[in-house]
């Protein structure tokens, strides 16, 4: 080997969209504004949920750490893309690198598991209403949410641990938008075979797992739904079901092709639109899906409207007299 060759890299440079320099303002307008919508939403369901006594129950409970993680992977991915349209310096360390797949895996897992949780409890709601309160408590319901962030830890510090045996001597430019594990094991100069058998394992394990028990869920709720005598009520709900399972669909169907698909370090090139289906869009989706079509969730919009605006208009009043 060369004495290039033979240099271990500590640093890596991401050169995300960097092969279109003409659209970098135009991309960077588009997914400033993504970004703002996408926190604006999630923190602000996660506090409308976290404020209202009414809507602490199990679905919102799973809805809210739902919007959680989704902000919390946006944070993960996007301000590091944003600043990287303008500068110069894209350098990432290698343990900035480690930390910031440790988060987002850690999230997007923790969702795989949220999102099981959600198919099952309205499962539970359609198909044996008259059993929630004891199939579905609240006590089931923390130990579900505690058990999907414990999933994420665990799953993240396996893969981040493998990485740890991995040196890099090749070329340190990294053709992603973020630091992600796949590009890491096309870099990498001792042979990841171990690392892509422990990630097709453990990743199409969840994935099994969580896709299965929402695709069994979601099966007996159309069976029930396909039940009722009202038509208005079949359609309301089948369409309630239908714009859920196309989130769903859109962020399992995004994870399974880019960590479970074969030739994993061959197609480098298909990583960036997969990956910004999970990564991007379904967190922005997601709380427009999940709560825009919600009754429960405008009420209590509509609540706190109802309420502030004559306060305000009072307040607005006496200090003007």
């Amino acid at each position: 080997m060369s004495e290039e060759n033979q240099t271990m890299k500590t640093e890596f440079i991401l050169e995300g969209f960097t092969d279109h320099p003409e659209m970098k303002t135009l991309l960077f307008v588009v997914f400033l504004t993504i970004y703002l919508i996408t926190m604006v939403g999630n923190v602000g369901l996660v506090i409308l949920i976290s404020k209202e006594h009414r809507l602490h129950t199990p679905m919102y409970i799973f809805l809210g750490n739902l919007a959680l993680v989704d902000s919390c992977c946006a944070c993960a991915i996007t301000p590091k893309m944003l600043e990287n349209f303008f500068s110069e310096n894209r350098v990432m360390s290698f343990y900035e690198c480690m930390a910031q797949f440790y988060f987002l895996c850690t999230v997007e897992t923790a969702d795989c598991f949220l999102l099981a949780a959600m198919a099952y409890d309205r499962y539970v709601a359609i198909c044996s209403p008259l059993q929630y309160h004891t199939m579905m408590s609240k006590k089931l319901c923390v130990q579900m949410t505690i058990g999907a962030y414990t999933a994420g830890n665990l799953h993240s510090m396996i893969h981040v641990g493998l990485l740890l045996r991995l040196a890099f001597c090749r070329s340190n430019h990294i053709n992603h938008f973020y630091c992600d594990i796949l590009p890491l094991y096309r870099l990498s100069c001792v042979d990841p075979y171990i690392n892509e058998v422990v990630l097709f394992i453990f990743s199409g394990s969840i994935q099994v797992f969580t896709i299965g028990s929402v695709l069994i869920s979601y099966l007996y709720i159309l069976f029930t739904i396909f039940k009722m005598k009202s038509k208005e009520g079949r359609a309301k709900a089948f369409s309630t079901c239908a714009s859920h399972f196309l989130s769903v669909s859109l962020f399992y169907g995004s994870l399974f092709f880019m960590y479970i698909r074969p030739n994993l370090l061959e197609e480098g090139d298909r990583d960036i639109p997969a990956a910004i289906l999970f990564t991007i869009v379904v967190p922005l989706l997601n709380p427009f899906i999940y709560s825009l079509r919600n009754k429960e969730v405008i009420a209590v919009l509509r609540k706190i409207l109802k309420i502030k605006t004559p306060q305000s208009l009072q307040q607005m009043t006496t200090t003007v007299a």
